[in-house]
């Protein structure tokens, strides 16, 4: 049975309506113990009166099945929101309000016809200090599969457009001209150690395709969303195409919505377009260095993008990025000896990541202050105490296979190496486990790190609880935010 809009997903077998679960998705008739009383008799009489001789399912509207019969009676029916089709993974006990809401907003979501409106990550926005876009542009083309496409120029931005194809994600670089500029993405840098040192590097967040946007953006706020009016996003120098909330709470991250056709052009309206050179020939330099090096085409797009939050805002965070997205929540897992847990959403439209990366959220199971009674490890709460709630890396796919009797991950990572790039920690995982995995040290463009993940014979999953133990280990002990936790530590004279 396929769904509208969606042609390619289907009603597990699984999860057909069964007792008490089919009624805590809303499978009867106002979703209530007492609806359900006065509805399943007649159900069950037409059942096995009419509908297994007679009625058969014709269509799928909307939320519902609709069954008919030769007296042309209907009854209606709301089906399993297909949003909570899918099986959920891992072993991180979530609370009673998560458990609760994560049904409730995903079968909101659903009847509003949100998720049939909402869909693929389009494209990725982030910041840079002045002086640094081109250099970025460099690194990120000799480490990822991005090329440089073309700068959109507005009174004090610079805006570059880099892509892979129509079928991954854009990335948005945008940088300020002046290093004065003030602005509110600029201040979510400011009360915090690290981020603070560089105040305009940040990833600012996602942008949505959607088939409506109006629609869209009318059916958010009356769920309670704040968006930057018209006029905001001009004097934020940003796409006057684009509908933009405000900052999260939670991960300080936005979140856009851009209406198109899948196969009609991304463009974004912003300022003057052009092809710098300086920034074509930092791209062309670099994938010359690919290919020299024998790594073009073997790293592919971005596989999952990771978000560290407080302890005490990991659900919250979750529910809110379902809630704006049309994801699914895929499941946590815990990683008791970094004192933190993994928690995954994947797009309900698109099962390959490449095509619309998942969204991975990280937080400490336990809150910075109560750590020294147990001496617990708090890399991920630290992280996010220096830097802000924000995105910690960017994972990109490496093809399987193998180059010069290597692993490709493993080649990909000796080549980068030579050219000067650092890495936290050695490649972890085996092809025995069903993936390796690998974090860059961060950007000192962008203070983002790249994450190299290579999976083996088709492994599903995002990482083993051995590897992501080590990665986030490895994380915590970065050079620099070691230098800043060591400096707040020193004693103050009062």
């Amino acid at each position: 049975m396929s769904y509208p809009g969606n042609s390619q997903e289907h009603l597990p077998h699984s999860h057909a309506l069964r007792g008490n679960e089919a009624r805590s998705y809303g499978a009867y008739p106002g979703g209530s113990d007492a609806a359900h009383k006065n509805y399943a008799p007649k159900l069950r009489e037409i059942i096995a009166d009419r509908i297994l001789i007679r009625c058969r399912l014709i269509t799928w509207y909307g939320t519902c099945f609709i069954f008919r019969d030769k007296t042309c009676r209907e009854l209606t029916m709301p089906a399993i929101s297909h949003s909570l089709s899918f099986p959920v993974q891992g072993d991180k006990e979530n609370s009673s309000f998560f458990n609760d809401y994560l049904g409730k907003l995903l079968e909101e979501r659903d009847s509003l016809n949100l998720s049939n409106m909402i869909h693929e990550i389009d494209a990725m926005m982030l910041t840079v200090e002045p002086g640094k876009s081109i250099e970025y542009i460099g690194e990120l083309c000799l480490m990822s599969p991005y090329h440089y496409l073309v700068t959109l120029e507005s009174e004090s931005h610079w805006t570059h457009v880099l892509r892979i194809d129509m079928t991954a994600p854009d990335l948005i670089i945008r940088e300020v001209k002046n290093d004065d500029t003030k602005g509110i993405f600029r201040s979510l840098n400011e009360v915090f150690p690290i981020g603070s040192s560089k105040p305009h590097s940040r990833y600012m967040g996602e942008v949505l395709r959607v088939t409506n946007r109006h629609d869209v953006v009318k059916l958010q706020q009356h769920r309670g969303f704040l968006f930057f009016s018209q006029d905001d996003i001009r004097k934020l120098e940003l796409p006057g195409n684009l509908a933009i909330t405000k900052p999260s709470p939670y991960t300080h991250n936005i979140v856009a919505y851009l209406e198109r056709e899948p196969d009609e052009p991304r463009v974004y309206a912003l300022g003057v377009s052009s092809i710098r050179d300086d920034a074509q020939q930092a791209c062309e330099l670099a994938k010359h260095q690919q290919k020299a090096l024998g790594i073009d085409g073997l790293i592919l797009p971005v596989d999952h993008l990771a978000t560290r939050i407080y302890s005490q805002n990991r659900e919250v965070a979750i529910l809110e990025w379902l809630s704006l997205s049309s994801y699914y929540y895929w499941g946590s897992f815990d990683i008791v000896d970094q004192n933190s847990s993994t928690n995954v959403t994947k797009s309900i439209h698109y099962a390959d990541e490449m095509h619309s990366p998942a969204k991975v959220f990280t937080a400490n199971n336990t809150p910075y202050f109560v750590n020294h009674f147990k001496i617990f490890p708090s890399p991920t709460e630290n992280f996010v105490r220096n830097y802000g709630p924000r995105l910690h890396h960017i994972a990109l796919a490496v093809k399987d296979g193998n180059q010069q009797g290597m692993e490709n991950i493993d080649f990909v990572v000796n080549a980068i190496s030579e050219q000067g790039k650092s890495f936290l920690l050695d490649v972890v995982g085996s092809k025995d486990e069903g993936l390796k995995q690998i974090f860059s040290s961060a950007s000192e463009h962008s203070s983002l790190i790249i994450e190299y993940v290579q999976r083996f014979g088709g492994f599903q999953g995002f990482f083993t609880k051995d590897n992501v133990a080590e990665l986030t280990h490895a994380a915590g002990i970065e050079e620099e935010l070691l230098r800043m936790q060591t400096e707040a530590q020193k004693p103050v004279r009062v």
